[in-house]
């Protein structure tokens, strides 16, 4: 019985962030690429090393979320280059043309889009620095997964890992 509870704990343990990880994973394959404008905050942690701490450009035009629901979802619009502008909080309604959903969370004052800190490799801030957006994959529910950073011209930048904190 006791070998039983612990090898089903362990199963446990293995299966649900190997189930988590695949998620993501199938996201990042199939999922829509979208971008949002950033205004990085801190490009420098000494505890943690070298990250941006991301402010989207997106959420700062909201202004006061306070009496939105905790967790919903953004419709936003696509530009040609794939860049997403606010159009209106979701209601359950048809999407228009262009038109995508990406879940939010409230948290505080503000609303977590995601991936809130991009980390990267001792060295690389000069790179990092030229981010204006990050780049997410995004599918049909609106959740999404950040894969990047992009320049002013839609240019990769490169790869890092992303925190999504909580």
């Amino acid at each position: 019985m006791r070998s039983a509870l612990i090898f089903g704990g362990l199963a446990l343990v293995l299966v649900v962030p190997g189930a988590l990880v695949a998620g993501k994973e199938r996201l990042i394959a199939i999922g829509e690429p979208v971008l949002l404008e950033l205004a990085p905050r801190d490009p420098r942690s000494l505890m943690q090393g070298d990250y941006m701490a991301f402010d989207y450009k997106i959420v700062r035009e909201l202004g006061d979320v306070e009496g939105w629901p905790r967790d919903g979802a953004l419709v936003v619009r696509l530009d040609d280059r794939g860049v997403a502008s606010f159009v209106r909080r979701y209601d359950g309604g048809q999407l228009g043309d262009r038109e995508r959903l990406l879940k939010y969370r409230r948290r505080g004052f503000g609303l977590r889009l995601g991936a809130e800190e991009f980390f990267f490799q001792e060295g690389e801030a000069d790179r990092f620095s030229k981010a204006r957006y990050s780049e997410l994959r995004v599918d049909a529910s609106g959740s999404s997964v950040l894969v990047g950073l992009r320049d002013a011209e839609g240019n990769p930048l490169g790869r890092g890992r992303a925190f999504t904190g909580g």
